[in-house]
């Protein structure tokens, strides 16, 4: 296939050019620190003698710890501290359930934290912590879901704002007509596995004052938005909001796992006061990143939909079941894009919940569209192979003129120009029959499936710009992931500022800037574009094109007045073409494209590497990330990246991104989309529509294992 440039592509600006330059493509600012190391992320913060802290675990899945023997580790030579719910200080406000650790002696989920050990070297810590023997109350725990679960309650919300069922029509009725399609389909645990761990860095300052509005806290973290973190995290600690300085600048990856606290900020705080000011740092083993930091809830559902003869859908029934943690619940919006993606009359979507003894699940990248998605999309590849409907055509007839959940109309909805974009750009008129195209020992097939992610606008952020020295500085706390914000902001600035680019610079990754929304929930372009364009249109409108030495004006961003009328969405649609082998089993991906509509592109540099980065993350998901539940003992079995395989080099065939052509006001003063997460929404679906095409075996169940296939041929 030849490699296709975003469609948005335009030539780079330079200082003569006219200094619009939002859509324009530009080169990572951070990147020569990065590939020299000398970006400082979490862990590397320089700080004068630092102790270094290795957690203690629970090794029970429910019950109480009766006894904690720390006399072996306390004679190391090094450590300096052994903290348990004994000696731990006390939580002043649950903020959060989960980071309320050490204050008693009860047990909720293996891998809980139990207590750490302190000393001066990381090896001392991690020695004297497997030195503590704990003794424990064991209870039985529950832990394993099925569909149907007897245990099952439907959540009255979702994923904290998506209602937990909803309904039009009368789709039992309405099932009975046309071609029935009934099948389940299951996704197991799912583990964000970002190349650096979770690492923190505390420091107190004037720990011992008599007066505690002197104590100061700083905490350099490895997180998607210091702003929340530190809302979260301040009452806990017993501190006032100006009392918390959360440093983020550069952050290795973290698909939703760092987007909220997790206790072992906490536990590093804790330790860090009890020892007086001396700095702690801790960085988390790739083991221990399957315990405590959130994970995507496995999920198992059923459909049931009637299709008539020209392959129109006649009703739809989607029903999801997930584990819930006993600790803290969570739960994603499995089913919730099925509400809105095509016309159909009768529907009924409803999540269930199963309470778990486990740890509690969290945000991972399109938490619940990307589940929902794959059911949905194999769920309709199968109604367009019972009647003999090809499965775009099928898609198009389908296609609703306004939002069939709220009767809005759409802000801008562009999936037919995708899913046609794309069938010719891939050569989706060359797909042949099930099982009827062979190269040698390998059969060979074509899927598509369609992509969607809603515009979630929480809070509006802040912004803030500066001049100094002839320069000019955007302010917010936004988070950089790799996402590319260090590049894109100035750019956004510098458009809204009529100056060049190279004259803008961005400060991001720590509170105490202009308050922002994390990055997460694809909202963060659009919306901390919008502050930065009011914070530009304010200064302008102060200090004009001469501004003096010194000026700085800050302002808050809001949606378009109106915007709430419309039902705001990215879509896409992504083709694959896929091998799979008669001898092995094994499934290849050859070719991947994505098509997408997502308002307008600020950087085609950096969101084809988000795009792109979406789709290899879901092929991953596809073809290899399955992590194992003990229900006897609560502990992943393949906790590291041994036993829990991710995508290599080998795995990603030619794969590319096309960006169309789209402006949406209506999501923000930029016209521009999230774009995050519409890369991995569909890919399983897609891969699987693919699979069955080449083999006429259809598999249901993630990730399409050469084991799987084997059983499923017979």
């Amino acid at each position: 296939m030849t490699t296709l440039e975003p469609r948005t592509l335009e030539p780079e600006a330079t200082a003569a050019e006219a200094p619009v330059v939002a859509g324009n493509d530009r080169m990572r600012v951070d990147a020569p620190a990065k590939v020299t190391g000398t970006a400082p992320y979490a862990y590397e913060q320089p700080v004068e003698d630092p102790a270094h802290l290795f957690p203690i675990v629970s090794t029970i899945a429910r019950g109480r710890i009766t006894d904690i023997d720390d006399a072996a580790a306390r004679e190391l030579p090094g450590v300096r501290l052994v903290l348990t719910h004994a000696n731990a200080p006390r939580i002043r406000v649950h903020t959060d359930a989960a980071l309320v650790i050490l204050q008693s002696s009860e047990v909720h989920h293996r891998g809980e934290i139990a207590g750490a050990v302190v000393a001066d070297s990381p090896q001392v810590a991690r020695e004297a912590a497997g030195l503590v023997r704990v003794t424990y109350d064991e209870q039985p725990a529950e832990l394993g879901f099925a569909i149907d679960d007897p245990r099952a309650t439907e959540p009255r919300r979702v994923n904290a704002f998506k209602h937990g069922s909803y309904e039009r029509g009368d789709a039992d009725a309405c099932l009975a007509r046309g071609t029935l399609v009934e099948a389940d389909y299951s996704l197991p645990m799912e583990f964000h596995s970002p190349i650096e761990p979770h690492a923190v860095t505390a420091i107190w300052h004037d720990a011992s004052a008599l007066d505690p509005r002197a104590t100061r806290l700083t905490l350099y973290d490895t997180n998607q938005g210091t702003g929340g973190h530190a809302l979260l995290l301040a009452p806990a600690l017993g501190l006032l909001p100006g009392q918390l300085e959360v440093v983020s600048p550069y952050v290795g990856g973290s698909f939703g796992t760092k987007g909220w606290p997790h206790p072992h900020l906490v536990l590093v705080a804790m330790a860090a006061k009890l020892l007086g000011g001396r700095p702690v740092k801790y960085a988390m083993t790739r083991q221990q990143m399957f315990r405590t930091v959130g994970h995507r809830p496995a999920s198992k559902q059923r459909i049931r939909l009637s299709v008539e003869a020209d392959g129109r859908l006649l009703a739809l029934d989607h029903q999801s079941w997930a584990p819930t943690a006993r600790l803290k619940s969570y739960v994603d919006q499995t089913v919730s894009a099925t509400r809105m993606m095509y016309d159909v009359a009768d529907l009924r979507t409803v999540h269930h919940a199963v309470v778990q003894d486990a740890a509690p699940g969290s945000f991972m990248r399109a938490p619940g569209e990307f589940t929902g998605m794959f059911a949905l999309e194999t769920a309709l590849d199968e109604a367009a192979h019972a009647v003999g409907v090809d499965p775009i055509e099928l898609r198009l007839r389908n296609e609703p003129g306004k939002d069939p959940e709220n009767g809005k109309p759409w802000s801008t909805r562009n999936l037919v120009a995708c899913l046609r974009e794309g069938a010719e750009q891939f050569g989706w008129s060359q797909r042949r029959p099930v099982g009827t195209q062979r190269d040698g020992e390998w059969l060979v097939g074509l899927g598509v499936a369609a992509a969607t992610y809603p515009n979630q606008y929480f809070v509006p952020s802040r912004a803030g710009i500066r001049f100094t020295d002839g320069r000019y500085t955007v302010e917010l706390q936004a988070g950089d992931i790799g996402t590319g914000a260090w590049t894109i902001l100035p750019q956004i600035a510098a458009d809204a500022l009529d100056v060049p680019v190279d004259l803008v610079d961005a400060e991001i990754g720590r509170t105490g800037l202009p308050w922002a929304i994390p990055a997460g929930g694809s909202v963060g372009t659009f919306t901390w574009g919008d502050a930065i364009v009011a914070a530009a249109a304010k200064f302008r409108r102060k200090h004009g094109e001469a501004p003096p030495e010194g000026a700085h004006e800050t302002a808050a961003g809001r949606m378009p007045r109106g915007s709430r009328g419309y039902s705001r969405h990215a879509f896409g649609a992504h083709f694959v073409q896929a091998r799979v082998s008669t001898v092995t089993g094994e499934v290849r991906v050859d070719r991947m494209l994505g098509v997408f509509a997502a308002g307008r592109i600020i950087n085609p540099r950096t969101a084809r590497s988000q795009l792109i980065g979406g789709m290899t993350m879901g092929l991953s998901a596809a073809l290899h990330e399955e992590a194992h539940l003990d229900e006897r003992f609560g502990h992943v079995v393949n906790g590291d990246l041994a036993g829990y395989h991710v995508a290599a080099h080998a795995d990603v065939g030619d794969l590319e991104a096309i960006c169309l052509e789209e402006h949406d006001p209506w999501f923000g003063a930029t016209g521009a989309k999230g774009i995050g997460e519409l890369g991995v929404v569909g890919v399983p679906a897609a891969i699987g529509n693919a699979l069955f095409n080449a083999s006429g075996v259809r598999l249901r169940d993630l990730p399409f294992t050469p084991d799987r296939l084997f059983a499923a041929w017979g």
